[in-house]
């Protein structure tokens, strides 16, 4: 079994702007550089065969490269705590295009439809009960805003649970075009 999801990894200038940021709260669990990206489609576990498919229903997406921009941060809250911390991506209209046929060709692979809102973002950090409280560092960066990037490609990424959190590891690239 292989546990999937399909994403847009930002370049090594953004990842870097994004790692600049990550101190000041105690208890959270930074993300590494590795595992900094914006995911388009949680897959789950999936068999060899059905990766297979999904492999060869993304092949077929066709859209055109676009750029996008981080612009301030945000939480996800959980049971009325915040559980992760995250940069905000801008919607924009080619994203959505590209967010839909990822979709698509999810649900031509034979998986069942995505049923969650599709939030761009990045996740920077996970938080439980014991980190400190964030509004300190929400004040200090939530104004975040880095150069925009160009989206020439998307990917297929296995992840692997490991003793320090999830592991990530690119499985296909699936360039972007006209």
């Amino acid at each position: 079994m292989h546990r999937l999801f399909v994403a847009l990894r930002p370049p090594p200038e953004i990842r870097d702007a994004l790692i600049d940021t990550m101190e000041g709260v105690e208890g959270a669990r930074w993300q590494s550089d590795e595992q900094l990206h914006l995911t388009l489609r949680f897959v789950g576990e999936v068999d060899v065969a059905q990766a297979n498919d999904l492999v060869s229903a993304l092949e077929a997406v066709t859209a055109p490269p676009f750029t996008l921009q981080l612009r301030g941060l945000g939480t996800f809250v959980h049971k009325g705590r915040a559980s992760a911390l995250w940069a905000k991506v801008e919607e924009s209209e080619p994203l959505a295009i590209l967010h839909r046929r990822v979709e698509r060709a999810c649900r031509a692979a034979g998986l069942a439809p995505e049923t969650r809102k599709f939030v761009p973002h990045v996740t920077i950090a996970r938080l439980n009960a014991s980190t400190r409280p964030i509004g300190g560092w929400l004040a200090t960066h939530g104004r975040l805003a880095l150069p925009d990037w160009r989206v020439d490609a998307f990917a297929l990424f296995e992840s692997r649970l490991g003793r320090f959190g999830s592991d990530y590891a690119p499985v296909a690239r699936f360039a972007l075009r006209d």
